[in-house]
Parts: structure tokens; C-alpha cells; sequence
């Protein structure tokens, strides 16, 4: 049996073959309670009416394509 890293290696070239190729994303634990006391310090500095147009602005669009054929 190959190694752990020409398994990755082999794994990454199938997967190149088919047209895929992979991706890691690190992203802010929401388990951690320094991150959510983070986020709730954001969120609530947040100017509600600026975020009400913006959603607004996202649904005119997404109803943009609502009648593409998928």
C-alpha cells in the first residue's frame, strides 16, 4: 500500500481528472465564545436601514433569474 502522501497525491490527480480540484477554507469557529461575543459586536453596530436596503437589493436580483431555465 502506498504511502498517506501518495494516496493524497493519487486522490488530487483523479480528482484533477475530473475537473475538480480541491479547496480549504479556514473559517471562524462559531463554537467559540469569543468569536460569537466578535460577531454580536459587529451585528448589532450594523445600521439596520442599510441592511434592509441591501436584502432588498438581493432579492430584486435573485428574482432577476427566476425565470432562467436551469
Amino acid at each position: 500500500m502506498a504511502a498517506p502522501a501518495e494516496r493524497m497525491k493519487m486522490m488530487r490527480q483523479r480528482r484533477r481528472a475530473r475537473g475538480l480540484r480541491e479547496l480549504r477554507l479556514v473559517v471562524a469557529d462559531a463554537r467559540s465564545r469569543a468569536v460569537r461575543r466578535r460577531v454580536a459586536k459587529q451585528v448589532a453596530g450594523l445600521d439596520p436601514d442599510r441592511e434592509r436596503d441591501a436584502l432588498q437589493w438581493i432579492e430584486s436580483v435573485s428574482e432577476f433569474d427566476a425565470d432562467a431555465t436551469r
